[in-house]
């Protein structure tokens, strides 16, 4: 298999994601993405849970695969839980949904992990066929190493017994050598669940600055800190090109590669990475002796 094909193949599958807020400014999902795209509704706290269902109709309705994100911190009770899943997968018919722990200080009511969701049971008494849960190549601003791990561990236990099928879902990185590195650590320490690596979409230097602090990604945090030490290109527009060739490189390499895919993070805008990615699918791909590629997208 040439690079290039590499390359296409490693982002055939690759998602993205949209918040309620930001659906709600789209029209037509179908004047911006390709039918079939998997998309995954984000859940940011306070937010109320009808926006998730009405933003998974609106994607489905328009020939999407929607993906509704629960966060643990952020469920009050077991009750609220089983009724907005209820409600969700009765009204839409999803079958496929994402867990996290969820970035909150103080959690809303008695749930503190995902586990502890994962546990009731309720993902297959209402029909979810596949799960998503979150992988911290970075670590986590809000756990320490040892019980990452601990739940990796305990995620990975869990998967073997229940029905459903489960991967791996990570927050975007900057660089492949950090992740490559934390695949084959947790590989080593037990994991067996493939995982699907977050990188970043289109977007400033400036934008992407920002987003790393919220998100409290460390060794990204420093990485792109340095591409924004030169004020002038702060305004222009960062492609994760090389970051995408040297994952690719990888999984073409290493047949015990646990990462499987991409999901796209459009921290830029929607249209812009989804035109981006649809291009590199098209084969629309040029290598660069920078270790990276260009593509020939055009946004409407």
């Amino acid at each position: 298999m040439s690079e290039v094909d590499q390359i296409i193949d490693f982002m055939s599958t690759t998602t993205l994601e949209v918040t309620p807020g930001g659906a709600a400014k789209i029209d037509d999902f179908r004047a911006v993405l390709r039918d079939g795209q998997i998309v995954y509704v984000t859940f940011l706290p306070g937010s109320d849970f009808r926006d998730t269902v009405s933003t998974v109709k609106k994607l489905k309705d328009q020939g999407m695969r929607p993906v509704p994100h629960f966060a643990a911190r952020s469920i009050p009770t077991k009750d609220f839980f089983e009724e907005n899943l209820k409600m969700l997968t009765s009204e839409t018919g999803v079958e496929e949904a994402l867990l996290i722990g969820g970035g909150v200080d103080n959690p809303v009511g008695e749930f503190t992990e995902s586990m502890q969701i994962l546990r009731l049971g309720l993902f297959e008494k209402y029909g979810i066929k596949s799960l998503g849960i979150a992988g911290h190549p970075e670590g986590s601003p809000d756990i320490s190493e040892a019980e990452v791990t601990r739940a990796m561990l305990d995620k990975n236990a869990y998967a073997k017994e229940s029905p459903m099928h489960f991967y791996i879902a990570t927050q975007f990185c900057f660089e492949a050598d950090p992740l490559i590195e934390w695949d084959r650590k947790i590989r080593a320490e037990g994991n067996e669940l493939p995982i699907h690596i977050g990188i970043p979409g289109l977007a400033t230097i400036k934008t992407l600055m920002k987003h790393a602090q919220a998100c409290g990604i460390g060794n990204s945090m420093r990485f792109i800190a340095k591409q924004a030490r030169n004020v002038a290109k702060l305004m222009s527009v960062s492609e994760p090109d090389k970051l995408v060739r040297e994952l690719a490189a990888y999984k073409a390499s290493d047949p015990n590669c646990g990462i499987v895919q991409t999901h796209l993070y459009p921290l830029g805008g929607l249209k812009k990475s989804a035109a981006w990615l649809y291009a590199i699918q098209d084969g629309k791909i040029e290598l660069n002796s920078k270790g990276g590629f260009k593509t020939e997208y055009s946004v409407d």
